[in-house]
């Protein structure tokens, strides 16, 4: 009598694994074919209005490295809050900085400034429950992503990995940080990683604002608008820009897209920095022709020590083409590399949450920055040749001579990378 409940509980969980390892979505199958160079004006026009918002001017950028200058700008800018602050991050953990942001969002909330806060559920997993209390009392509005709810549970595998910071619709923060101790400090040793992130002033915040609006309305079903919000802002800068987003719901594939556009229009030079580089086999084409044509590939990941080693042998198993095509393979050694960049012909900076693997371009939210600015480029690149000086470089010979035992682990793990 038992048999059909049992089957059909078997059938709902297969159900929902499937639901939970798949978008929904068509994949980009076919290469993207070379119709500009970087410098090409329908370059730009192409990546504003093929993949998000137009490109905007009159914006300033200002990077900073590394924990010991990203908190505290971030921590100044929530305590310079007058009307709104909105913050999404993945990662929120217990520890010192976590608890000297919660408690500067919560004066301001306890000010009277709208706090709004949306917090990944498996990111914010080891957050101390004091700090949403803390909020809460204080009067912010605080969501945690995609908790679990029996009406959800085929959403348990889309998280948001965005990392987006905007005060009162002026400022705007993005990059790689996340909430953590193992993010405080300035790399200097292996328990502090290495990461930057990014300040933003200028036209292009309301793109970052509304990128936050994204997920907030899906969370809350509340739109939150008007000047509090979005003012109208000046122009600050010279800067070039614009910020665009993806998620399993709504284009998915446009990370994947972005990247493929930019690498296929490169001329001269790729610097990618990536914390967790695992590309599939469309990507690693278009790389290895990218290098074939004679533009110089640099490509910068996480050494021994990373936080999640399956990834590592999974990126290794890959690298055959792209060594063999000329492309440089790095590994950082002092601590985890946790910094996501690309730098195309140094004049496209794309920096935000994005990683490169299926992860990030198939089943997370994600949001990236695009800045077309020589002179930023050229501190990017600088700033990328410093961290190639702490890193060991993988050559043709050394990866084919590696170890049996490790080309075993590598080839299982690649069998995970849809995942990864």
């Amino acid at each position: 009598m038992l048999t059909i409940p049992i089957t059909a509980f078997v059938t709902l969980v297969i159900i929902l694994v499937i639901a939970n390892l798949s978008s929904g979505e068509k994949k980009i199958e076919h290469k993207i074919e070379r119709l500009y160079t970087s410098d090409d004006p329908q370059f730009l026009r192409s990546m504003g209005l093929l993949l998000g918002p137009p490109v905007l001017s009159g914006n300033r950028f200002e990077m900073l490295l590394n924990g010991e200058h990203i908190f505290p700008s971030m921590l100044e800018g929530i305590r310079s809050a007058s009307k709104t602050i909105t913050f999404e991050t993945f990662i929120y953990w217990s520890g010192e900085i976590g608890e000297q942001i919660a408690r500067a969002l919560a004066d301001k909330a306890r000010e009277g400034v709208a706090v709004h806060v949306l917090l990944d559920w498996v990111g914010s997993s080891k957050m101390d429950k004091r700090y949403l209390n803390m909020l809460q009392d204080a009067g912010a509005e605080v969501i945690q992503y995609h908790k679990p709810h029996w009406t959800g549970l085929g959403r348990m595998n889309d998280r948001t990995h965005r990392k987006l910071l905007v005060i009162d619709g002026h400022i705007g923060f993005t990059g790689g940080v996340g909430i953590a101790p193992e993010w405080t400090g300035h790399a200097q040793d292996e328990k502090h990683w290495r990461d930057t992130h990014f300040r933003v002033a200028g036209p292009v915040v309301g793109h970052m604002q509304a990128v936050f609006m994204d997920n907030w309305v899906k969370a809350t079903g509340n739109v939150l608008h008007g000047p509090d919000y979005f003012p109208e802002v000046e122009g600050v800068g010279d800067g070039l820009a614009h910020m665009f987003s993806s998620s399993p719901s709504g284009g998915s594939d446009d990370m994947q897209l972005m990247y493929l556009m930019a690498i296929t229009a490169a001329t001269r030079s790729i610097h990618l920095a990536s914390a967790y580089f695992v590309p599939d086999k469309l990507t690693i084409n278009a790389i290895v022709e990218a290098a074939k044509r004679g533009v110089k590939v640099q490509i910068l990941t996480p050494g021994k020590r990373i936080d999640a080693h399956t990834v590592r042998e999974a990126s290794r198993a890959c690298w055959g083409n792209l060594l063999r095509a000329g492309v440089e393979m790095f590994e950082y050694q002092p601590t985890m590399f946790h910094c996501k960049l690309l730098v195309v012909d140094e004049y496209l900076v794309s920096v935000g949450s994005t990683n490169f693997d299926s992860r990030s371009f198939k089943l997370n939210d994600e949001a990236n920055l695009n800045i077309y600015d020589h002179d930023f480029a050229k501190q990017q690149t600088a700033t990328f040749a410093d961290d190639i000086k702490q890193s060991h470089q993988v050559t043709l010979d050394a990866w084919l001579r590696r170890p049996f035992p490790e080309k075993l682990i590598e080839k299982f793990a690649s069998l995970l990378d849809t995942q990864l």
